[in-house]
């Protein structure tokens, strides 16, 4: 592109370069758009015999910043927005509802004074998160509609609503696979919020979802009908294992079930980035620009991944506070309790279904099972003693947890206090059972046990350890097998943690069950969600759910960069466009 070249020029040059070549060029139109911020943009029509090139550079006389932030976008002329417009709202109540119930909430609730705003298919109904997406075949009604329901409220919360972009997979090149980001803006301090605005800059705004405005629903639903496209998650594990999770629920209505799943590490553990080379956490220092590129040359790799199942027999149920004559037994099912309601309103919990449990006879017991999906790894006694602790602590306050090093050092602390703390778990192996492939384990004295996935744990441990040893195979994340290890103590935990020692060994195989014959909650956690656990049997055992994931490439020896920078490219040289 040269000072001289038109609009229709340009139009049919990036045609030509998207691979489109078998497309009408006159049925396009060149759109120069200027990013106000994240969520705010002007946009104009460029003129056929305009020259897009003078524009860009009558915009840096005037402005340095909008030159910056100025984009052009090709459009299609008849239906530049799609043949409909898709709106998507969430904060309903979630669970087992009917479509009839939703609409009722709706239509009769919050549509009362408006009927003729009722929608033209309710698309998709996302039962477990409490939201769908709403189809309009007017842009006018649709308008409208998102105006009035973004003042609604339902159950006491606004109703969330984002007006969806609308992609055309037929103007995406065979050979092209798009990027779709999700950035968790809470991860990492401000890291998250420079990133997000960063990669709008780069890309186009519409790929860059924040998480924090519908998690990654609304951008799944975008890209649910492009048949080739790679997802970068910025963010923590539960960051990643959020979006993995909402795979699993809309993968198979969309045309790429399993998109491969990059990752930025911005949290506090960054566990699965480590074992995938993405890195102990994301410091800034790296442009955009790189983590793109990074993304583009990445290999794609398979994530094993895992249901826990815990089901709690009547029999081993605690007994109601009412029932008990104890003190201490009370307060600590009162805790229990209490521990376990504010952990669920953590922002990121893996997926868990309760299932009734139904006898030969037809009724359904008061048996509960639930089960959750499991990235990483799972941990019973000490680890997740002290991850209920942080995470407690977290909740409260969580302006003391905005950088890792705080993190960390909130850990140090927990550890320091449970050292000088006399009693602990120190005997709850007496009452554990564990069996691997059918075959019970041998338990030493420990105080916690951990099922692990992948080869990192607790901030890049590495807890199974580096010794070969003839019982066991060496380890892998998509291997079918798990590693049952065990800790000693708060002491042992400190030096796997800095690296003097591992874990102990128990055993490795594809399915583990245990069984807890104690009369007293347990601290448990699954992939970092911590809660105490009353006395059940847990199964774990290979998911039916599959994950791909991208693992960066090892580094290679950097070249000086000397391609021109992303934000001020040279435009003076008409030999560049």
């Amino acid at each position: 592109v040269t000072s001289s070249s038109t609009t229709s020029e340009v139009i049919a040059k990036a045609l030509s370069d998207f691979g489109l070549t078998n497309v009408n060029a006159e049925k396009y139109s060149l759109v120069e758009v200027l990013l106000i911020s994240n969520v705010n943009y002007t946009d104009r029509i460029l003129e056929p015999n305009e020259y897009p090139l003078h524009v860009l550079r009558q915009q840096r006389k005037e402005s340095v910043r909008s030159h910056r932030v100025t984009r052009f976008y090709l459009q299609h002329k008849d239906d530049p927005h799609g043949p409909s417009v898709s709106l998507f709202v969430g904060n309903l109540p979630p669970g087992p509802r009917t479509e009839k119930q939703y609409e009722k909430i709706l239509f009769q609730d919050i549509f009362k004074s408006n009927k003729d705003l009722k929608w033209d298919n309710m698309d998709v109904i996302y039962y477990e998160h409490g939201a769908m997406v709403l189809v309009y075949n007017d842009s006018d009604r649709a308008t409208r509609a998102y105006t009035i329901l973004r003042q609604a409220y339902h159950d006491q919360k606004q109703l969330l609503v984002l007006m969806l972009p609308n992609i055309q997979p037929q103007v995406i090149s065979s050979n092209i696979s798009p990027l779709l980001v999700f950035v968790n803006v809470k991860s990492g301090g401000q890291q998250g919020a420079e990133l997000i605005t960063n990669f709008r800059h780069l890309l186009n705004p519409h790929q860059v979802f924040d998480l924090q405005n519908g998690g990654p629903l609304p951008g799944l639903y975008v890209f649910r009908n492009i048949p080739h496209y790679r997802i970068l998650a910025c963010g923590g594990d539960g960051t990643v294992g959020w979006v993995l999770s909402c795979l699993d629920n809309v993968g198979q209505d969309a045309l790429c079930q399993s998109p491969p799943v990059g990752i930025v590490p911005l949290g506090t553990g960054n566990d699965l980035a480590r074992v995938l080379r993405w890195g102990s956490g994301y410091a800034g220092g790296e442009e955009p620009l790189a983590l793109l590129r990074d993304i583009v040359e990445a290999e794609e790799i398979k994530l094993d991944r895992w249901t826990v199942v815990f089901h709690q027999d009547q029999d081993k149920r605690l007994p109601t506070v009412p029932e008990i004559n104890s003190g201490k037994s009370t307060s600590a099912v009162r805790k229990a309790e209490e521990n376990r309601k504010n952990i669920r309103k953590l922002n990121l919990p893996p997926p868990s279904i309760t299932v009734p449990l139904v006898s030969q006879e037809g009724s359904t017991s008061e048996d509960k099972t639930e089960m959750f999906v499991m990235n990483n790894y799972f941990g019973l006694g000490l680890d997740a003693d002290i991850c209920l602790d942080f995470h407690m602590a977290r909740e409260e306050n969580p302006n003391k947890f905005n950088s890792r090093i705080q993190a960390k050092g909130y850990y140090l602390k927990t550890g320091i206090r449970k050292m000088m703390k006399k009693g602990g778990l120190k005997d709850f192996t007496r009452d554990i059972v564990v069996e691997v492939d059918g075959k019970r384990v041998d338990l030493p004295q420990l105080e916690g046990i951990v099922i692990m996935n992948i080869l990192s744990w607790a901030s890049g441990a590495n807890l199974w350890g580096h010794e070969k040893d003839e019982k066991f195979n060496r380890p892998t994340h998509y291997d079918g097998m798990l590693e049952v290890v065990g800790v000693t103590g708060i002491v042992h935990l400190g030096q796997i943690q800095s690296g003097i020692r591992s874990g102990v060994r128990l055993a490795q195989g594809g399915h583990v069950h245990i069984r807890m014959n104690n009369d007293y909650p347990v601290p448990v956690q699954v992939d970092g969600e911590p809660w105490l656990q009353p006395p059940c049997d847990i199964t774990i055992i290979r998911s039916a759910l599959k994950a791909t994931m991208l693992r960066k490439r090892k580094s290679k020896i950097k070249r000086r960069n000397t391609e021109p920078s992303v934000f001020f490219p040279d435009v003076d040289d008409d030999s560049k466009g």
